[in-house]
């Protein structure tokens, strides 16, 4: 059980919790209708962790922020801050992106989704989202410094095309009373469902270090306190996917890895098992109080494999204070 937050620590988290749905507005109607055992189910695991500032990284957009709004009013008045913008999931790009001869498809878009908005990124906060000026979700993947594409894959038009970031790469500074931090956000592709060339894989990778690039300076000025959180998609230690990516990312020194070795996700034992693919990781002017992973006890009712209540992730959360 996680200790309750003292006065001046900050509890940051990140939940892939599954609140997209098959069409757009379907996830707001099931927030009203308040039916949803699924929704319920991660409303109670939100409501035990009781984080300062969460992530949520399967959050279906809408452009009036009105299915967020909803769900935010499901905690009362615990988070009166939110942001969330458009993501690249869904954003249809009139191309084969995945160069299979057909249209329109969900991989057709910038990135996966069958509609505009489809699993996209949420911020809900206890603390005024002061500005979020910087979003590097527009950058074309061939234009990252180090990119490495598949080789003789792509078009010509879809190089020109193609976005580095699945959902999104967000920069949202968050305004606390001791001090504003930024909260490095996003979501990246899973490294399958696609073939030899290794696509997913690949992309996968440069969506990991190019926040590495920007901690490096290659954006402008990196910021001097900050939190990366999301869905990295990435274990460094198993699974799919380039492995020591992830692995060297967690070595940065300007990072703190409050968490090493923890799973995060529980699917099938006959397909990927247990991984750590979600993260929170402070930078190192941060003192981390506590951290933990929450897997509720399995009678719970809260989480599992194949759809059950919450879903295969788990809520990540980090205590933080200066």
């Amino acid at each position: 059980m996680p200790a309750l937050v003292a006065a001046d620590d900050y509890r940051i988290a990140t939940f892939a919790a599954p609140l997209s749905r098959d069409g757009p507005g379907l996830l707001l109607r099931d927030i009203h209708k308040g039916e949803d055992a699924q929704i319920a189910a991660v409303q109670q695991v939100i409501a035990h962790i009781a984080p300062d500032v969460l992530l949520l990284t399967d959050f279906d957009y809408d452009l009036d922020g009105a299915a967020l709004a909803g769900f935010g009013a499901m905690f009362g008045d615990a988070f009166p801050y939110n942001f969330a913008a458009q993501p690249n999931t869904g954003l249809q790009t009139g191309l084969d992106m995945d160069m299979n001869g057909r249209l329109g498809e969900a991989r057709d878009a910038q990135g996966y989704g069958r509609f505009a908005g489809d699993g996209g990124m949420a911020v809900l906060s206890r603390y005024p989202v002061l500005a979020a000026n910087t979003d590097l979700s527009a950058l074309l993947w061939r234009d990252v410094p180090g990119a490495t594409l598949p080789a003789d894959f792509y078009s010509p038009a879809v190089l020109a095309t193609q976005r580095l970031s699945t959902t999104g790469h967000w920069v949202v500074t968050i305004g606390l009373p001791d001090g504003a931090f930024d909260l490095l956000a996003f979501s990246a592709t899973p490294p399958v469902f696609d073939g030899p060339a290794d696509r997913n894989g690949l992309r996968n990778r440069d969506e990991l270090r190019l926040w590495e690039l920007y901690l490096n300076g290659n954006y402008g000025e990196p910021p001097d306190s900050f939190v990366i959180a999301g869905n990295a998609n990435l274990d460094p230690e198993g699974g799919d996917g380039l492995s020591d990516a992830m692995a060297r990312f967690l070595a940065d020194p300007q990072l703190v890895d409050p968490l090493p070795g923890q799973p995060t996700a529980d699917w099938d034992d006959e397909g990927p098992g247990n991984l750590r693919v979600s993260y929170v990781l402070p930078s190192v002017d941060w003192q981390v109080v506590d951290a933990g992973v929450y897997w509720p006890a399995p009678d719970a009712g809260l989480l599992g494999n194949d759809g059950m209540a919450a879903g295969p992730h788990h809520l990540v959360w980090v205590d933080i204070a200066r």
